[in-house]
């Protein structure tokens, strides 16, 4: 197994970097060498996966292509000729799963916000032009991968959860998942579904196990060879170097024989076939060079250690050492003061929006801001009621003693769910409020900054990343 002191390394110049990892889990020979969550991530909790959700739409088409339910030549719109546009080009005629799989569909431009702006994504798919033969041309595309969780559910009669319950999720020991749909019902495939990082891990053994796992084949070792080998150049695609040593099938090859799926702020299944080695990560990068900068520490710190000594035994006198420093990771939330009778009662203040605020329903729309704050407060524990038109309303609690579990309605990457939410309060002064809100079933951290005067409020709300939702400013008077 690797030593103590090497992932003590790593995880040191990961913490040195400030690189926003909310759980590892890392698997040498199918062992847990390293296993951390930063409270108050914690294992049990699914985390969305954004893109990486793609590998698993994958390995769902291999199950499909073992049992006969589809082939890898077949045609797109052999599927869907009742939703095809009344011309059909050659180029979208010649379009196959396998140009999918391997983001070789054909078409020039990003069609994402063109097919997610309708609600029937499979019609918007096909109306799209299609400029290239397919398979000459690789253009990385989210729904791509959304018409391949459309064909599998088309060909087996059932949702894309449903079909992989009894032949992936059961298997591998992973409960029952959520995973986003279109408008129509349909499995996103590319996006949307949320899994904890150790079921992350399991994924990635099985197929570093080329499709088996613990025993039970799970696809076939034939569609592991295709999906993770060489299927498209993508080397002008970007200047990371792990992002442009080609693309398998939904699959990104790395150096040296590896391979991973991936997702927006760092969520990662990474592979190592010569070193046998899994590495799950949930993360709330800001940039995916920060994922690049992880994957360098990976192999400076491991897969190069690896190669240089091979297995080594566990250093016992750094393993305690190693223990202590996962049991110490946290989430950075400066410490709750003790300000008792100092600050400004917040019972039954209720404030009207008159600056930033919107009258459009923010629920439908999540840029939006409210347009009415009110709070309730009971000593040191208090609800921040946010209103928005149409009678919608959030109710965020919080304690300043303490940090809170709740749950509240918010985004996930393509509509809102209830879900887990950390809350966590402090003065900064005797006016000014500091609101922080984990949402740990994503990397989701908002902050609002509330400064309360008589007569007054000002709510500054920002959040750390985010594909749809903006930062904003809004100002009141108090009703």
């Amino acid at each position: 197994m690797l030593s103590s002191r090497v992932l003590l390394d790593f995880l040191n110049e990961v913490e040195r970097r400030e690189l926003e990892v909310n759980s590892l889990v890392l698997l040498q020979d199918g062992k847990a060498t390293t296993r951390f969550w930063r409270a108050p991530y914690r294992d049990e909790c699914p985390q969305l996966l954004y893109s990486l959700s793609k590998s698993f739409t994958s390995i769902a088409v291999g199950i499909a292509w073992d049992e006969g339910l589809i082939r890898l030549d077949d045609t797109v719109i052999s599927y869907f000729p009742d939703r095809s546009p009344p011309f059909v080009s050659d180029n979208l005629a010649a379009m196959t799963i396998h140009h999918l799989l391997s983001m070789n569909a054909g078409h020039e431009d990003n069609i994402y916000n063109a097919v997610a702006a309708e609600r029937d994504w499979v019609r918007a798919f096909l109306a799209q032009e299609v400029q290239h033969k397919p398979g000459s041309y690789y253009r990385y595309s989210t729904h791509c991968t959304y018409m391949l969780s459309a064909i599998v559910e088309k060909a087996a009669g059932q949702g894309l959860v449903a079909f992989l319950m009894p032949r992936l999720f059961i298997p591998l020991n992973i409960p029952k998942p959520d995973w986003e749909t279109c408008p129509m019902g349909i499995t996103a495939g590319g996006m949307g579904l949320s899994l904890s990082t150790s079921s992350v891990a399991k994924f990635g053994q099985m197929l570093l196990d080329k499709g088996i796992y613990r025993g039970r084949r799970i696809v076939s070792e034939q569609y592991i060879e295709l999906a993770t080998n060489f299927q498209s150049d993508n080397s002008g695609w970007s200047d990371r170097v792990d992002s442009s040593q080609g693309y398998g099938y939904q699959f990104h090859l790395c150096r040296g024989g590896c391979y991973r799926g991936d997702g927006s702020f760092g969520q990662l299944c990474f592979v190592a076939p010569k070193q046998r080695l899994v590495i799950a990560v949930t993360a709330s990068f800001k940039s995916m060079n920060r994922l690049q900068e992880l994957l360098d520490l990976i192999y400076a710190f491991i897969i190069d250690s690896i190669e240089a000594s091979g297995t080594s035994l566990l250093n016992r006198s750094h393993y305690s050492e190693l223990q202590y420093r996962l049991a110490q990771m946290a989430y950075p939330l400066q410490e709750l003061p003790n300000h008792r009778g100092q600050q400004m009662n917040l019972h039954k203040r209720s404030y009207r929006i008159t600056r930033g605020a919107s009258h459009d329903n923010y629920l439908q729309d999540s840029k939006r801001p409210p347009i009415r704050v009110q709070f309730e407060q009971n000593k040191d524990e208090f609800v921040m009621l946010l209103h928005f038109l149409e009678g919608k309303e959030r109710r965020l609690k919080f304690d300043f003693n303490k940090t809170l579990h709740i749950k509240d309605m918010f985004i996930k990457d393509l509509a809102w769910h209830e879900q887990q939410v950390v809350t966590h309060a402090r003065w900064e002064g005797t006016d000014s409020l500091m609101l922080t809100l984990l949402y740990i079933e994503t990397p989701y951290v908002v902050t609002y900054r509330v400064v309360i005067a008589e007569e007054s409020i000002l709510i500054q709300h920002k959040m750390n990343v985010s594909l749809t939702m903006e930062d904003y400013e809004v100002a009141g008077v108090l009703e």
